[in-house]
């Protein structure tokens, strides 16, 4: 996150689930297996369990007590990135992040927001362990209730963020990632895709109770088969006709997640991108987007993730 920072991002990002006993971790999924050493710690804690309609395997952060997870280390959960890190970092808090936010802000001059995402917030409700009253608590206590205010809040859920529409002030973005709806609609019997959602109809409704949308980047700008970019679609335009800002997701340098007409050149994406109208992005290489937003001339602004510039 520190290094993110430094590199140029406005923004942390990171994705929240809950321990066993109530406190806000950050971690891509609750099931941890892939991001930690514990199956060599605790092998027999191995379980399966259904989430969001999917059987998952594994190991799962809501098991563990936070003093357990601190006997943990992060280990690279893509298998094209590097391993040189790996055991040698913990579990961060919530709260350890937004003290980071904070001091970082302090020496670097400059503001440094958070962007936490919400992870299963339906799945933790209903085993008695949801991630809105300790999010809200951690943010007020900071004073962190405002549109104003560092914080952007997201979800790939919908029902978590009406209902926190009602309780802060703060910023929400709704996520879509290709063609999966929110997983609460799924839930709920809605028929609706994530076609019908992006549409200037959809988009109006979700303007009712979110800030923003944070868009799988190819549901701006479609692939090919062959990995070439096709025609933008109009989800930018339409998006900001409904009062929302737009934000994509995830920019990665390297090759395995690169469009085929940005081989060798990353900057090349970001600068497309920002000629469409995003108003923001989440990125993996912080240093390569600011490189290339600056060549472009649209400097920095707020909204990414684990460190990430916006154009």
């Amino acid at each position: 996150y520190e290094l993110g920072v430094r590199m140029g991002a406005d923004y942390l990002e990171p994705d929240l689930v809950i321990t066993r006993d109530g406190v806000l971790v950050a971690r891509h999924e609750n099931e941890i297996g892939g991001t930690t050493n514990v199956a060599d710690r605790f092998p027999a804690r191995r379980t399966t369990k259904v989430i969001e309609g999917r059987s998952v395997s594994g190991w799962f952060v809501e098991d563990f007590t936070l003093a357990e997870l601190r006997t943990l280390h992060a280990r690279e959960r893509l298998e094209s990135r590097s391993r040189a890190y790996d055991d040698l970092l913990a579990i961060p808090t919530f709260d350890e992040i937004l003290n980071l936010q904070q001091r970082l802000e302090r020496e670097l001059g400059r503001p440094i927001g958070v962007y936490p995402e919400t992870k299963h917030s339906a799945y933790f409700a209903s085993i008695g362990r949801p991630l809105e009253p300790p999010l809200l608590q951690a943010l007020a206590e900071r004073g962190y209730r405002t549109a104003a205010a560092p914080v952007i809040i997201q979800s790939f859920e919908t029902a978590n963020l009406r209902a926190l529409r009602a309780q802060t002030g703060v910023r929400l973005v709704q996520l879509f990632a290709g063609d999966a709806p929110p997983p609460d609609l799924v839930a709920a019997g809605d028929a609706r895709t994530v076609a019908d959602l992006l549409t200037p109809r959809g988009l109006h409704e979700i303007a009712g109770y979110a800030d923003g949308v944070g868009v799988q980047k190819e549901l701006i700008l479609p692939r090919s088969r062959d990995g070439h970019s096709l025609g933008a679609t109009s989800l930018v335009a339409d998006a900001h006709a409904a009062g929302l800002f737009v934000h994509a997701w995830t920019f990665r340098s390297d090759a395995p997640f690169l469009a085929a007409e940005y081989a060798g050149d990353p900057g090349g994406e970001y600068r497309a991108f920002a000629a469409l109208g995003v108003d923001g992005l989440f990125t993996d290489f912080p240093d390569h987007a600011v490189a290339a937003l600056r060549l472009n001339g649209r400097g920095r602004s707020a909204r990414p993730r684990r460190g990430q510039p916006a154009p």
